[in-house]
């Protein structure tokens, strides 16, 4: 058996916790309240992303008991190899990497957005083809691929690096948004009875909220790369449930404050009528002048660099546990020679999303669109695998940590959430389906998998199973330990060891 890779112990909780809330939080945050509102209205919209984070800490339970059990790279793919076997480890990895390079090329695109609001002069330089009725500029280009390659270079020279950037960028993100809150709220020129309706007339109020909850796994994505460092924890894999938690906090209350912030400076059906293509920065700039729109802007520049940054960290560290267990070229899994980072991860999603600023913006939402279907994929998988790991009641097979009825009906509750978040984005009736182009991105997406699939196919099949338990999991597990051997528990799953 080779020699096992593993990453240095290098990030503290406090970084932990701006990775999840930072990657939480990116462009969505102050480009789409106004989208929100047009689907729900304001509280409509508050309670759906409430509402969503509960959900998450339901899922967060399972994915708090799996980190401190298992703390090992690769998150939600060494989840699915532990409970369902390595068919489904791969499908779980195929879809978290491509959900996570997206969110990376989309936060960078963010930044153009930006320049085209805050400096037009700078990002709309040469003219060079319409995509999706989206005027694509070099200026952009540059300004997009120049923050992909920054970034990327933070986190090839160190782990300790990046996670003190996030930390500081979070900070100033979160003083950000409530400085601008507060403006806005006691600013002479804004009124709270603009929140007026509260809910979006002409449907039911429920039909809205549930419009917003849809979106849930996209809004709080970010949660979910805490299992991706586990491996790099300076401190007890026990903690990190308590951190999701608070991310998950975080997060929440600062969606509710951009919306509030959006909504107070004019009725909001006239802003939603209006179709702007910035509505919050619209309302910003016009109420609180340049000052406003700077802290804006800061506060947006912010959201952005923590999302690319945390996504970094979290696709490497991806890819770089799917390459130790040889599911894809084991390149994956060098780490670098002086800083010791998976370098070739975070290499590969540069070069990826250096071709996506090419394509407009767009048809990047398309494909992000789809991505989320992965992540919906990965909290489902987790939350079922936490679902065989727990036991009703003790007997002389199973250690006493997994004895909890009680974990194991929320990891059941958080099982069937997962599979709701996917049927809102799946069933065509659904008030959040996806659209045409979306779908059409996932099947080619999952075309693309099974061909990867099917040439990898012998080769990962021929690997020993205790093999792969070393690679992925970090040790050989025992009976009592694997949930793999308990076909008692889920007799109707083919497990496929």
């Amino acid at each position: 058996m080779e020699k096992r890779v593993q990453l240095e112990k290098t990030f503290k909780p406090q970084w932990i916790w701006a990775i999840a809330l930072g990657s939480a939080i990116g462009w969505g945050c102050f480009i789409l309240p106004t989208e929100w509102m047009a689907k729900a209205g304001p509280m409509g919209a508050i309670i759906g992303l409430s509402i969503g984070a509960l959900l998450m800490m339901v899922i967060a339970v399972s994915y708090g008991v799996l980190i401190e059990k298992y703390p090992v790279s690769g998150g939600e793919f060494a989840y699915a190899y532990l409970g369902f076997g390595r068919k489904h480890a791969f499908i779980c990895g195929w879809f978290l990497t491509l959900g996570y390079i997206c969110i990376v090329a989309l936060n960078a695109s963010a930044l153009a957005l930006l320049g085209k609001f805050m400096l037009p002069a700078i990002t709309d330089v040469m003219f060079l083809y319409e995509i999706g009725a989206w005027k694509v500029y070099l200026g952009e280009i540059i300004i997009a691929t120049v923050a992909l390659i920054i970034f990327a270079y933070f986190n090839i020279i160190g782990a300790s690096i990046s996670g003190k950037l996030q930390y500081v960028f979070c900070i100033i993100l979160v003083a950000g948004v409530c400085l601008l809150t507060i403006s806005m709220l006691l600013n002479p020129a804004t009124d709270i009875g603009n929140l007026q309706p509260l809910f979006k007339p002409g449907i039911p109020a429920l039909t809205g909220i549930i419009a917003i909850i849809a979106i849930a796994p996209w809004a709080y994505v970010g949660f979910d790369n805490i299992p991706q460092a586990a491996e790099e924890f300076n401190f007890p894999p026990k903690k990190a449930f308590k951190l999701i938690i608070y991310s998950l906090i975080v997060a929440c209350i600062l969606y509710a404050f951009m919306i509030i912030a959006t909504a107070v400076a004019t009725p909001w059906q006239q802003l939603v009528e209006g179709k702007p293509i910035w509505g919050t920065g619209d309302v910003i700039s016009g109420t609180l002048g340049t000052i406003g729109a700077l802290l804006l802007a800061i506060s947006l520049c912010m959201g952005v660099f923590t999302g690319l940054n945390g996504f970094y960290v979290s696709s490497s560290r991806l890819m770089f546990a799917m390459g130790r267990a040889k599911v894809i070229p084991t390149a994956f899994s060098k780490l670098h020679p002086k800083y010791g980072t998976p370098y070739v991860g975070i290499l590969f999603t540069c070069v990826m999303c250096l071709v996506a600023p090419w394509f407009g913006r767009p048809v990047l939402l398309w494909i992000v669109d789809m991505s989320a279907t992965g992540v919906t994929i990965a909290y489902f998988y987790t939350c079922l695998t936490a679902y065989k790991l727990f036991k009703w009641k003790k007997t002389a097979d199973f250690e006493e940590w997994m004895v909890s009825p009680a974990k194991k009906l929320i990891a059941l509750i958080g099982a069937l959430s997962g599979l709701t978040f996917l049927g809102l984005l799946l069933v065509p009736s659904s008030p959040s389906a996806l659209g045409l182009e979306s779908l059409i991105a996932l099947v080619v997406w999952s075309m693309l998998g099974m061909i990867f699939y099917l040439y990898k196919r012998k080769e990962y099949h021929q690997i020993p199973k205790n093999t792969l338990d070393f690679y992925i999991l970090g040790k050989a597990l025992t009976e009592e330990d694997s949930t793999e051997i308990d076909p008692k528990s889920t007799p109707s799953v083919n497990l496929d060891a």
